[in-house]
């Protein structure tokens, strides 16, 4: 088996949180709990899940912008983890973000060529005839016109700004592009555009994508695989179309059923599934499934008794005591109400 791009192991994030008074410890927010996930070279794996799931804050942990308290994280053979100073910067090369909003993202002092130049210039990326070769270069494959690149973003609408992020981004040919929300700001004409884009890009380029988002409808148009986060913890993970053809998880089925269809009815998933409550805080979760609180199908052993992230199907991994497998097929223990 090919050994993937993107390997992330047993990821914890925690940040203390001051203010209990004099001689009290900080409380601890666990932002990310022990995440475990894989990413095949040339494939995109998405990570959903709704705020405060913990999926930016992954994200930025693999890109070493936010402090890994535990766990690691490997990109290709580099432990990225363990990557300081210049070695980290160097490393950066290979992996790079795109931005959820397209407007504060630039630098509006800047123009939109000398933008997608600075990451050249910041590596020292070729001479500097090669760099303008390479802007022009990327204009072009981001669908922008060569004399844009002395506009300023103002002059520029939120899809063509993205557009800009997408080619400020490529400029180092990264292996892993890390997307988080990357069309959740934009309008929903456009939010094609930028995906089909993206698409083409991967193909082209042979890109590796991590893509956040807490929209299942772009999701399934650009995933390969898909992980879904809630407090911290995976609760399933599967490929794309095991998923969406049959999500086993209950968390899984409500974000599901919360679709709606082209034909004005629910997704292909489940009737509609209503969630009552909050999430339970991060910085004190439960002894048992963390989901369970909110969970309408949890008996009395899911609130005592953390349920591990068992493999049920090939590929197909979810944190639920309540699935069986019959006859080698994973089947819920459920069933949702329609209301």
């Amino acid at each position: 088996m090919t050994a993937p791009l993107l390997a992330v192991e047993d990821l914890k994030v925690h940040f203390a949180r001051a203010g209990r008074g004099w001689g009290r410890p900080p409380e601890v927010v666990k932002a990310v709990d022990g995440v475990s996930f894989a990413v095949a070279r040339g494939r995109t794996l998405a990570v959903v899940g709704e705020s405060g799931s913990g999926k930016t804050t992954t994200a930025l942990a693999v890109m070493r912008l936010a402090p890994i308290t535990a766990g690691r994280i490997t990109l290709g053979d580099t432990d990225l983890g363990r990557l300081e100073g210049e070695a980290l910067r160097q490393a950066r090369r290979r992996l790079q973000f795109i931005f959820q909003d397209p407007f504060s993202s630039l630098n509006p002092r800047q123009r939109a060529g000398d933008a997608v130049r600075a990451p050249l210039d910041l590596m020292k990326v070729g001479t500097s005839a090669e760099r303008t070769d390479r802007v022009a270069e990327l204009f072009a494959q981001v669908g922008l016109r060569p004399e844009q690149q002395h506009l300023f973003p103002h002059q520029f609408s939120g899809g063509q700004r993205q557009r800009i992020n997408i080619a400020r981004a490529l400029a180092t040919q990264p292996e892993l592009v890390v997307c988080d929300e990357p069309v959740s700001a934009l309008d929903v004409a456009i939010r094609a555009q930028i995906l089909n884009l993206l698409a083409r890009l991967q193909r082209e380029l042979g890109l590796t994508y991590l893509f956040i988002s807490h929209d299942m409808a772009v999701v399934e148009h650009i995933c390969d695989d898909i992980v879904v986060l809630y407090l911290g913890q995976i609760v399933e993970r599967a490929p794309r179309r095991e998923f969406f053809a049959r999500p086993l998880h209950p968390y899984s089925v409500a974000l599901m059923s919360a679709v709606p269809t082209v034909h004005g009815g629910r997704a292909r998933a489940a009737a509609r599934i209503q969630l009552s409550g909050d999430p339970p805080s991060p910085i004190n979760p439960p002894a048992g499934c963390r989901f369970a609180g909110r969970c309408p199908f949890s008996e009395p052993a899911c609130a005592t008794e953390p349920p591990p992230l068992r493999e049920v199907a090939p590929g197909h991994a979810v944190r639920c005591r309540r699935i069986d497998v019959v006859d080698g097929t994973p089947r819920p223990i459920l069933q949702a109400q329609a209301v």
